[in-house]
């Protein structure tokens, strides 16, 4: 039996253009900072107009509005400047990861038809035969510089294309409007603390939790702080960076928090932050992150739910003293201009199904796909606000008191012995015990077929190895047994993706690894085989 669909919504808006907002701070905060990074600092006027000079390089060029701006190289401030002139020039802004193989780059560029690639570093070797050339230089300080254009505000009009992995290894790409973005940027802008943090600019360019980061933070007259390269995988160094910098507001993957936690237990420091919000993965209350908010009482940590497609759907924050928090805290409500509609599968539980996302929220679609955006990209019964389309999550949801809970992806459900199995409840109760950092639960195939749970721990700074059998021992006296994992592997740090998400691929492939080598082997002592 199927129950009926569930639908919250977030309230009415009617967001200003970002742009319109930028340049309203800018008149009122000329002398601010508005951009910082290793080498300059960028006031409100100076960024302005030097976005005003990248749009005036693109006219100039010849690029018509709608056109796409490939943005790659080193986070800089002229990377701000650059995304800020792709969109008062009309031009869609396309940012690519440096770092990313060239083949990929190059699938890119040609999927994208990408007319010009702007460059902050040194000129790269870029595939595709699209013409590149530096991001023009700000216009010299003192001079008097042209007043930039006026913004180009179609509410309809792509403002950046972002390119995701895709199950074919063909990434995907997807366009977001001005109508999708506007509203993001002004909830963020409004939702927090203060307009006006200090923000660290931390996610890298091609990740959507970027422009949060940086048109939030400049929506509201804030400064953006660019933190360096160096520093993004190295908490330790990070924690003291942020204390230096006075960093109020941080946007963070759940493991880049969790170890940034660990580092503040070995390392406390001066914080000065207002604001944490943990995205791009599932938030897990950790005995690391309770004890790190439990020592920043003015602080709040405010978990974001969103994908690519969509960008921000829902928001939660997490509120009384932290021991009290739940270890998987809900995603939360939708924000203004959002509807959700949970959609029910048969043998889901009450107010349990599919997360489709309508709305502001709602992009076009993927770029030449189709096929793809037709499956993905459905039309639905008319919703309580009249919506009649909707982006398919494929992630599993529950409503429960007017909030929405995150329970697991439908592609890569899984289930043991017939029972669904949530590994994060596995990894929340592993980071209970003393010695653990970072935990990752994975679903492996045995070699006769059968699916059994793994996990993967990195120790603490000096702890010994755990015992193997009394940790799953004591395990299995608080999970019921298809929770229970059959062996832990100790890494020495947990692979991530580029945006700082943990690689559940790469920690299935150790593990799996580890499994193999186990059984050419004797068993350790605690160990099991």
């Amino acid at each position: 039996m199927t129950t009926a669909p569930v639908t919250l919504w977030g309230g009415a808006a009617e967001p200003a253009c970002f742009l319109e907002a930028l340049a309203k701070a800018a008149a009122e905060h000329p002398a601010r900072t508005a951009v910082a990074d290793e080498e300059q600092q960028v006031s409100y006027t100076a960024l302005l107009h030097w976005a005003g000079a990248v749009a005036e390089t693109l006219t100039r060029l010849g690029l018509a509005p709608g056109d796409r701006v490939a943005v790659t190289g080193p986070r800089r401030a002229g990377t701000v400047a650059a995304m800020l002139g792709c969109a008062l020039a009309g031009a869609t802004y396309l940012p690519l990861d440096p770092e990313y193989p060239h083949q990929r780059l190059a699938d890119m560029l040609h999927d994208s038809g990408a007319k010009l690639v702007l460059h902050t570093g040194a000129a790269t070797a870029l595939p595709g035969g699209v013409p590149s050339r530096p991001v023009p230089a700000p216009p010299p300080h003192g001079t008097a510089a042209p007043a930039p254009p006026p913004p180009q505000c179609r509410p309809d009009r792509a403002v950046y294309t972002i390119y995701t992995s895709g199950s074919t290894g063909r990434p995907k790409g997807v366009s977001v409007t001005h109508r999708c973005l506007d509203a993001m940027v002004e909830w963020q802008a409004g939702h927090s603390p203060r307009g006006d943090l200090r923000t660290a600019q931390f996610a890298p360019l091609n990740f959507d939790v970027s422009f949060q980061e940086i048109l939030g933070t400049l929506r509201g007259a804030g400064t953006v702080v660019i933190v360096p390269e160096r520093l993004r995988r190295e908490p330790a160094e990070l924690l003291t960076w942020l204390a230096h910098q006075r960093i109020e507001r941080l946007f963070l993957p759940f493991v880049a928090l969790q170890m940034l936690a660990v580092a503040a237990v070995r390392l406390p420091g001066a914080l000065r932050l207002r604001e944490v919000n943990a995205a791009g993965e599932q938030m897990l209350c950790t005995p690391q992150i309770r004890a790190l908010f439990a020592r920043l009482p003015d602080c709040r940590l405010v978990n974001h739910y969103g994908q690519s497609e969509s960008a921000m759907v829902t928001s939660h924050i997490l509120t009384g003293p932290p021991q009290d928090w739940p270890d998987l805290p809900p995603i939360g409500v939708p924000l203004p201009g959002c509807e959700v509609v949970v959609a029910p599968r048969p043998g889901d539980g009450p107010a349990t199904g599919e997360l489709l996302v309508t709305g502001l929220p709602l992009s076009d679609g993927y770029h030449q796909r189709p096929e793809l955006t037709a499956r993905r990209y459905t039309g639905i019964a008319p919703t309580p606000r009249g919506h009649t389309r909707a982006f398919r999550t494929g992630d599993l949801v529950r409503v429960q008191d007017g909030r929405v809970h995150y329970l697991g992806r439908l592609d890569t459900e899984v289930k043991i012995r017939g029972l669904r199995v949530d590994p994060l409840e596995v990894d929340a109760h592993l980071l209970r015990r003393p010695g653990i950092d970072a935990a990752v639960t994975v679903a492996v195939t045995n070699p006769s077929g059968a699916r059994s749970l793994r996990s993967a721990v990195v120790l603490d700074q000096g702890a010994a190895p755990p015992d193997e059998r009394e940790v799953l021992h004591a395990l299995a006296q608080v999970l019921p047994a298809a929770f229970v994992p059959l062996g832990l592997t100790v890494l020495p740090r947990l692979p991530r993706t580029p945006s700082g998400k943990i690689d559940r691929d790469a920690v299935t492939a150790l593990v799996t690894a580890d499994l193999a080598a186990r059984r050419t082997r004797r068993p350790g002592r605690g160990e099991r085989p």
